[in-house]
This record gives structure tokens, sequence and C-alpha cells, in this order.
């Protein structure tokens, strides 16, 4: 068993590692200064335009690299394990009853991507029967990556990272996406939480979930989500000390694949901010 979770952790590295590779052309692209320090019109006339980009059914945006990158992901994962399910964003669903499925989010965060906020990343996940086992969060445009696997610390740039304990609600970071994501009947819960947190931190995508990892804030809610925009950070919030659950405090995965989710770093702080979502969904 811990050498095929080895291999699937090296395997997953080097999928994000490729993805990594096909952001490229779009990431650090500064423009030269000459000698009189004036910008240097053929280095700019260089830079490489964004991906065509179109609007899906849901109105969410999708681009020709969000599509590149899951079908190399896919042709990977089917060259390597063709016995796995996937079930990808872009490509839809395989195999789905296999006993290990590949959950894959080629750019999660497309519109900060197309914006320039640089915290989009790939997300990576395997499931065995079911549980998230294995989950990459891969940001390009920083460096960043936790990597997290069941019975291990989660590891971030390569070290074991924790999440931070916090004595009171009241002392705690809050973060969510995007509070336009949430349907009119949600937004109470988002709202009991920010009367009781100090701080929030709004517009961090998938990175906020990363960073609770690395003990850098304190509570994560979100809404409207599919499996695909957070089953690797079942495996990375849990192997770095936290909790992560949906709103009504069920696990998460292909049994449940809710919408609505909620991890804290401290386990105290996660059934407070349970306790009030609850109250103020009912």
């Amino acid at each position: 068993m811990t050498n095929t979770l080895d291999a699937h952790i090296a395997f997953a590295q080097s999928l994000a590692d490729e993805a990594r590779k096909m952001y490229a052309p779009y990431l650090n692209h500064t423009v030269e200064l000459d000698a009189d320090n004036n910008a240097n019109a053929a280095a700019h006339a260089a830079r490489p335009r964004l991906p065509r980009t179109d609007i899906k059914p849901d109105r969410s945006l999708v681009t020709a690299l969000d599509q590149a990158i899951e079908a190399h992901l896919r042709a990977r994962i089917e060259d390597a394990y063709p016995k796995h399910g996937i079930y990808g964003e872009e490509g839809g669903i395989v195999r789905l009853d296999a006993e290990h499925v590949w959950v894959l989010d080629p750019i999660d965060g497309t519109a900060p991507f197309l914006a320039g906020v640089p915290v989009f990343g790939t997300l990576i996940a395997l499931m065995q029967r079911g549980t998230p086992v294995l989950g990459i969060m891969d940001f390009p445009a920083t460096g960043d990556r936790w990597v997290g696997a069941a019975g291990r610390p989660t590891l971030h740039h390569g070290v074991p990272c924790h999440t931070r304990a916090c004595d009171q609600l009241g002392d705690a970071m809050l973060s969510t996406s995007n509070p336009d994501f949430y349907a009119p009947d949600e937004l109470p819960a988002l709202q009991a939480l920010r009367e009781r947190t100090r701080w929030r931190i709004y517009g961090g995508c998938c990175l906020a979930y990363g960073l609770l990892a690395a003990g850098r804030t304190d509570i994560a809610i979100d809404a409207r989500l599919a499996l695909y925009d957070y089953a690797p950070f079942i495996p990375v919030i849990q192997g770095a000390g936290g909790v992560i659950t949906d709103w009504n405090g069920q696990a998460l995965g292909l049994g449940n694949p809710a919408s609505r989710i909620l991890a804290a770093g401290d386990p105290r702080r996660h059934r407070q901010a349970l306790q009030l979502v609850r109250q103020a969904m009912d």
C-alpha cells in the first residue's frame, strides 16, 4: 500500500509539473527596459495573447488552456492507469465506479487567471473507493505547491506544514472565494461568520485553502462548488491538522459531493463555526 501511494504521489506531481509547463507562456511576461529606460517594444510585442475564452452554460469561464491542460492530464492518466476513473471539470467522467478515480480541475480560478491575479491553480486529487486520499494544489504564478496524502503530513514546498491554533473565533481570519457565489439563501451562513470573526479575506480562490493548511488563516467557507473544485483540499487540510466538511459537518467525497464546504485549521473553531452556520441556515 505504501509503495502504491508513493507511486501515485510521484505520478500526480509529474502531472502538476507538466501542467505548470503548459501555463508558462502566459506567466511572468515582464517587459525589458533599454538603456534609456524606455520599454522595449519588441519584448512587449512578443508577449503571447491570453488563450481563447468562452462562457459555459453555467456562465463560468473556460479557456483553451483549461481544455488543453485537462486533455493532456487525462491522456497521461489513461496511459499510466487505464483502469482508473477520471472526474474532470472540462472532459467529464469515465469509470466512476473504479476503485481509484482521478479528479481534475486544470485551472481553478479561470477568472483570476484572465485578470492576472495569481491565486489560480491546478488541482489534482485521487479518490480511493470514493474518498480523496491524495491531493495536489499547484500554483504556477507563485510557485507554491501543497501535497496531501492520507496518513501523512502535508507538504508545502516539500516541507511539512501545519494549521495554526486559534483560541477564539473572535480572533480568527476568515476567507471566502467570492460573496457573489452564494445564493440568497446561503448568504446568512457567510454573514454569521463575518460577524463573529476578526478579519475577512476575499478572492483567495483555491490558494486560500493552501494558506489555511500553512497556518496563515483560520477558517474558510464557500458555496456552489463542485467536487473538482475542492477534492484536493481534503487530504491537504487534514494532513496539516485541520478539518474540512460540508455545512452539515459530513465528510466530503464521491458519496457526498456537496456544494457547500467549511474548513478550519483548529478543530475547536470548526465545531464553533459549524454550529453558527447550521443556526444561520435553519
